[in-house]
């Protein structure tokens, strides 16, 4: 059971989306901003972003897709992963994911510091918004297929990438491009596959994204100041 709530919020463009907003419990450390993998704003991400907010971080989760698609929660199925890559790749621009981060960004920065971590396409739009956006304290992408090719970008705030060797949408050259265009940056590598951070996908580690999550508050508790 989550405990957030579905909120509407006005972006750039004008148009309102959903955005999952959960508050920090005890004292608040700082703003999150919450990018959801392909499948949308689902229970899954949902419970992430509770479980952040169980660390005291006031957490926001856009739902990225809701001018194409409302209310768009995919499940594993191979049909709605097709209408998720359809959705990320071709009906929703990514530009207008970086402009509706910031958006979320301005939401959280009046009260104190601002972080972001995202999944899969949201590991892609958090490394993109580390590099463009204002207003982030820190930054960790998960398994971000574009991230390298956005290599030649350099973040703006304090950044790290987690990525799986045996990930087979992103293969480890494009990692090691990653690595070779910002050596001082912590890129981690683990021995898991795609989505391990997901415990509904067969690609779960429940170690791999123990170690993730601890470098992820680990990064943002560095920053807090």
């Amino acid at each position: 059971m989550t405990r957030g709530t579905m909120t509407k919020m006005k972006m750039s463009d004008g148009a309102e989306i959903g955005v999952y907003h959960v508050a920090p419990k005890g004292a608040r450390r700082g703003g999150l901003v919450l990018i959801m993998e392909i499948f949308g704003v689902t229970d899954h991400i949902k419970e992430v972003a509770d479980g952040y907010a169980d660390d005291g971080y006031e957490v926001l989760a856009p739902a990225l897709y809701d001018r194409e698609h409302p209310d768009f929660e995919a499940t594993y199925s191979p049909e709605d992963i097709q209408v998720a890559i359809k959705l990320a790749r071709v009906e929703h621009p990514f530009e207008l994911s970086i402009k509706d981060t910031q958006t979320c960004i301005d939401a959280l920065k009046a009260k104190g510091p601002v972080f972001i971590t995202g999944y899969c396409y949201g590991g892609s739009v958090t490394w993109v918004a580390a590099c463009r956006c204002d207003g982030l304290a820190a930054a960790s992408a998960y398994y971000g297929s574009l991230i390298p090719q956005f290599a030649n970008e350099t973040p703006k705030c304090p950044t790290i990438c987690h990525f799986g060797e045996h990930d087979h949408g992103i293969p480890m050259e494009g990692v090691n491009k990653v690595k070779a265009a910002h050596p001082g940056l912590h890129i981690y590598v683990y021995d898991a596959g795609h989505g391990f951070n997901s415990d509904r996908r067969t690609d779960y580690n429940e170690a791999c994204a123990k170690q993730a999550r601890e470098r992820t508050l680990e990064l943002f508790r560095a920053n807090e100041k």
